[in-house]
């Protein structure tokens, strides 16, 4: 039996469609075929195959969920159901046991309600890029092991609260407990497990919204987006809190602000996360994204780290963390990955808990922390409509045309072109048919001036920044 994917759901990071359109029961069961053929072919000889599986709070994963499981049974391999919840929970559940080889969340993210999909882990790495367009072809070609795996339920969420937890050991518990903490769910699939960590974290704890909701009634679960900060915000400066902690429908990024009310942006959490991390194994290599800003790699160069700029998206940073070594990265989106006492994955429940350890061991507040560092002006994360035939074709012209310049450029990642005063980049999304764009500077007239650079050199590609795209 041969199968075929909508061409428009397998992405760069992950599968994700639209529910009823692009995206149904049978890929679902396509999807766990073919992920299953992988993961016994690649342990061919080495006895069974067990694959985590777990979901958010969408009202359409139950049912893919349900098919995922019937498609990886179908192929011959064993699954652990550990239900409804974050998806680094479902990561936890495949890095922690011995026994399981693969992972499979379904979940649409940060989405609009009528999305949903799925992200995997394959044997301990990210399952992307290549892999993905592997199971489109394996379907295509009906090139699928038989067999009938086995079913079994395991509750994970102890445990893994239990594991979170051990990184405020050895913290003066009095600090702790007058720390006074806002915390948004968003109504996304961390709510259940936001629960259960603030009910043992010293201190006092208020969260808006756990209980899941597929629709999202509050507001969108993309802590990204400021707007989306709005009710998080009033809560802090109501209650007169330290600071507020938010997440992204699924539980991967985090989103926080100060007891001012400012956002701690991904880049600028990772700059307090560093300087902690730094405390204690000194000249790591920090890895951030090349959309951060300029203060972030100055700020580890000056506590003594090596900082890496890499490229856009969560699997291809892990992957870079493996080749490395790095024991921490993160991007602006608020993918935080610890691997000094953790497991490299993001997770931003966890990220919220080494954010409380970093302040306590520094000896300052979030507020303080955040207050220090140098007042960037940047632009937000400009994403605009461009032709999916054009977007990369147009940032090699870009790369084109400032190779004859005696212009700072990196290409890691699209182009990011240096100045005295600050940097612009140019760079397409690789999950939708959007160029992305952002500067910095130390003065207004300086953005003023990176921004038009950029235009200008959209213009000589006959494009412009038009509407902002969303995610």
């Amino acid at each position: 039996m041969t199968y075929r994917f909508d061409p428009t759901i397998l992405r760069e990071y992950d599968i994700r469609g639209v529910i009823g359109k692009t995206l149904g029961a049978d890929d679902a069961r396509a999807i766990g075929r073919g992920f299953a053929t992988l993961l016994r072919r690649a342990r061919d000889g080495q006895g069974g195959s067990k694959v985590a599986v777990g979901c958010d709070g969408r009202t359409s994963s139950p049912m893919l969920e349900a098919a995922l499981v019937e498609g990886l049974t179908q192929s011959g391999v064993d699954v652990v159901r550990v239900g409804m919840g974050p998806t680094p929970m479902l990561y936890y559940a495949e890095a922690s046991a011995e026994d399981v080889q693969g992972g499979i969340q379904v979940t649409g993210s940060h989405n609009p309600p009528d999305y949903n999909g799925f992200k995997m882990v394959f044997q301990g790495r990210p399952f992307f890029g290549t892999d993905i367009l592997r199971l489109g072809e394996l379907a295509a070609a009906g090139d699928w092991l038989e067999g009938s795996g086995t079913v079994e339920q395991r509750d994970v969420l102890q445990s893994y609260i239990d594991r979170m937890l051990e990184a405020l050991d050895g913290i003066d518990v009095a600090r702790l407990s007058a720390l006074k903490i806002g915390w948004d769910a968003g109504n996304g699939a961390a709510g259940p497990a936001l629960e259960r960590l603030v009910a043992r974290l010293p201190g006092e704890h208020i969260c808006l919204y756990t209980d899941v909701d597929g629709h999202f009634p509050n507001h969108h679960p993309d802590p990204t987006d400021e707007a989306n900060l709005a009710d998080l915000k009033k809560l802090v400066a109501d209650k007169n809190l330290d600071f507020g902690v938010a997440f992204d429908g699924d539980g991967d990024r985090i989103g926080a602000i100060d007891g001012k009310g400012r956002v701690i942006w991904g880049d600028q959490l990772l700059m307090i996360y560093a300087e902690d991390l730094l405390t204690k194994l000194p000249a790591s290599t920090i890895i951030a994204d090349v959309k951060a800003s300029r203060a972030l790699f100055d700020h580890v160069a000056a506590k003594g780290g090596k900082p890496l700029m890499w490229k856009t998206g969560h699997s291809l940073i892990k992957s870079k963390m493996k080749e490395t070594g790095s024991p921490l990265a993160g991007e602006m989106s608020g993918h935080v990955f610890f691997a000094d006492d953790y497991y490299g994955y993001d997770d931003a429940l966890y990220a919220a808990v080494r954010l409380i350890a970093a302040s306590a061991r520094l000896g300052k507040s979030v507020t303080e922390l955040r207050g220090d560092m140098p007042a960037m002006l940047n632009t937000p994360e400009l994403r605009f409509q461009v032709d999916e035939s054009r977007k990369f074709a147009a940032i090699d012209e870009v790369k084109q045309r400032l190779s004859g310049r005696d212009a700072s450029v990196d290409a890691t990642d699209g182009v990011r072109v240096t100045s005295a005063d600050g940097w612009w980049l140019l760079r397409a999304s690789n999950t939708q048919d959007v160029l992305v764009a952002r500067a910095e500077s130390d003065t207004p007239e300086g953005l003023d001036r990176l921004m038009a650079q950029i235009d200008e050199q959209l213009a000589l590609s006959g494009l412009e920044r038009g509407p902002q795209a969303g995610h």
